[in-house]
């Protein structure tokens, strides 16, 4: 795989991770998901209104472009395991921004998936 490709792979991967951060954030401003049909459309109303949601699937649109132009040149038996590197971002990004709890298990479990990612890119 060409580093460009490979860059812009990482790319889309991160765009994802932080769509799922800002998804994240939206159900955290917006409270809980309602339990009567009446409350739906005030719910879609600050859902669609709120800046972290559209701020979130802007990323998965360009997300999207940036992974479509990755299997243009790629192949996706080596393109999608890649996509496994958004666990790393995403983990990372929880930990920082969100002050999420990262155990050691967690950690473990992450350094397998990296270690995966490296195997898995020096294939192609």
């Amino acid at each position: 795989m060409k580093p460009s490709v490979f860059g812009l792979a990482v790319f889309s991967v991160t765009l994802t991770a932080f769509a799922q951060i800002a998804l994240r954030k939206t159900m955290l401003t917006i409270g809980i998901i309602p339990s009567s049909i009446a409350a739906v459309p005030g719910f879609l109303l600050s859902l669609i209104m709120n800046m972290w949601f559209i701020g979130g699937m802007l990323c998965y649109v360009v997300s999207i472009g940036a992974w479509m132009t990755v299997l243009r040149t790629s192949e996706v038996s080596l393109a999608y395991p890649l996509s496994s590197i958004g666990f790393l971002i995403t983990a990372l990004i929880g930990y920082f921004f969100m002050h999420e709890h990262v155990n050691a298990t967690r950690l473990a479990g992450i350094a397998i998936i990296g270690a995966g990612i490296v195997i898995i890119s020096r294939s192609a």
